[in-house]
């Protein structure tokens, strides 16, 4: 069961938690938690703060937070519990306080520091919900999630290693066993020297996968602040409607593609293992589900789901040299691969690639090189809009369905045939809401979204 930043908010955030735990004592449960709502992204500029030498000010951007953390333990645990945490948060301050001062110092060497002050967000939020399920008489155990989560040394965005397993079972296997309630942080590993990792942002899912594969789970649980995967964002679509039944390749697809409630690696170890995935509301419990399994049927509409990406920024290199060549490819792809870019969506014709990419971080180094190859023109501010559903690319009409709906909007960028369950194509992002409201309503709201056999069961 992972609980994710906004399930562990506040107070009544954990009260939920705990009573969510609770109720699902019997199956054994294995907790994995995110750090709270917010403090990840003050830790990692908190780390900006000391390396441009502000150590007072790194340390002292973080007591809000602290101070919030304390705040729960007094609210939910009896006094002397809250004052062992305080305790706990004091060794934190002071820990965090001196890793300032080495980045300040030795500026080169943040990296793994970074991780090293990030992962005090899941320590923290880890130890303290342990400390609240034992007030409400479960017997939870923190463990330290770097004996279990082991990595490689890619500080930020860390990929775990064989062994990974062995040592998850190691920990947690024992406490289950003795009728305990282990309580994991999500994101973090540590290195074969011991040195501290993170999984990458949104890794928490990660680690519950990982956990649940380790460990042969009946099931993987990701428990967020909405009602399982929905038919496209609520932000975008106020009506948007719970999927109950994903395969595991749409659910890929949809939180490549920009579903914020999976984190895209989290199907993989569940893939491996055929381990079913249920996304679950933590502040409604009785809400809707999405359980995401090997096999889903497809709908009557087909289409179950819009997912979008925005921020897009599209590569378009031109080339006669393309023309009945034979290795160009390889050379355009071993650009992106130096330079450490990954590519969305890939079109091509007799003399021109477009790509698509969301990280322009390398994008001043990579045109130069481009260049070598042809004749490189860039267009911002675009968005990827994919249309996800089982038997998709079987289904005759879909694209002619999708596609009169926006006749009005220019598309680019069209991809369809690269998986069996997805179309995927390209806006101007100043169009893309209106054109995803319109294909909402078109595909789930005048036909209504009917349950498969599937769903029924499940």
């Amino acid at each position: 069961m992972k609980f994710g930043g906004t399930s562990v908010e506040n107070a009544d955030a954990f009260r939920n938690v705990a009573a969510i735990v609770k109720s699902a004592v019997h199956s054994q449960p294995v907790i994995v938690v995110s750090a709270i709502a917010g403090f990840t992204n003050l830790l990692l500029k908190s780390v900006e703060k000391a390396i441009a030498g502000d150590t007072k000010g790194a340390t002292r951007s973080l007591e809000p937070d602290l101070a919030r953390h304390n705040a729960i333990a007094k609210d939910l645990l009896k006094a002397e519990a809250a004052a062992a945490f305080e305790q706990t948060v004091g060794v934190a301050r002071a820990e965090i306080r001196q890793l300032h001062k080495i980045i300040a110092a030795h500026p080169v060497t943040s990296p793994p520091l970074q991780d090293e002050i990030v992962a005090f967000g899941e320590h923290l939020s880890s130890q303290l919900l342990a400390a609240v399920l034992r007030e409400v008489g479960l017997a939870a155990r923190y463990v330290d999630a770097r004996r279990c989560i082991r990595t490689n040394e890619d500080y930020g965005n860390a990929a775990p290693q064989p062994g990974t397993n062995e040592a998850t079972t190691a920990e947690v296997s024992p406490l289950l066993h003795a009728a305990k309630i282990p309580v994991l942080g999500g994101f973090i590993g540590s290195s074969d020297n011991r040195v501290t990792t993170t999984l990458g942002r949104g890794g928490s899912d990660y680690t519950a996968a990982l956990v649940g594969a380790a460990l042969d789970a009946r099931e993987i649980q990701i428990w967020t602040d909405v009602s399982g995967v929905l038919t496209a964002d609520p932000r975008v679509v106020s009506n948007a409607k719970t999927i109950p039944v994903l395969s595991y390749q749409e659910a890929a697809e949809l939180a490549y593609f920009g579903a914020k409630v999976l984190h895209p690696k989290t199907i993989q170890p569940a893939i491996d293992k055929n381990i079913a995935v249920r996304v679950c509301n933590s502040r409604e419990p009785k809400a809707a589900s999405t359980l995401i399994v090997s096999e889903s049927e497809a709908t009557p509409q087909t289409i179950k789901a819009i997912a979008h990406k925005s921020g897009i920024t599209t590569v378009q290199v031109t080339s006669a040299r393309m023309l009945g060549a034979y290795g160009f490819l390889r050379a355009l792809f071993d650009i992106f691969d130096r330079h450490r870019t990954a590519v969305d969506v890939v079109t091509t014709s007799e003399v021109s690639v477009s790509l698509s990419i969301d990280d322009t971080g390398a994008l001043s180094q990579l045109i130069p090189d481009l260049e070598q190859l042809g004749t490189v023109d860039i267009e911002e501010g675009r968005t990827i809009i994919s249309v996800v559903g089982e038997g998709l690319r079987n289904t005759p009409g879909i694209a002619s369905r999708v596609f009169s709906e926006i006749n009005d909007i220019n598309v680019s960028m069209i991809s369809v045939g690269a998986s069996s369950v997805n179309l995927t194509f390209m806006v101007d992002e100043a169009r893309a809401e209106e054109a995803i409201q319109r294909l909402h309503r078109v595909c789930f709201e005048e036909a209504g979204v009917s349950t498969s056999r599937e769903e029924v069961v499940a």
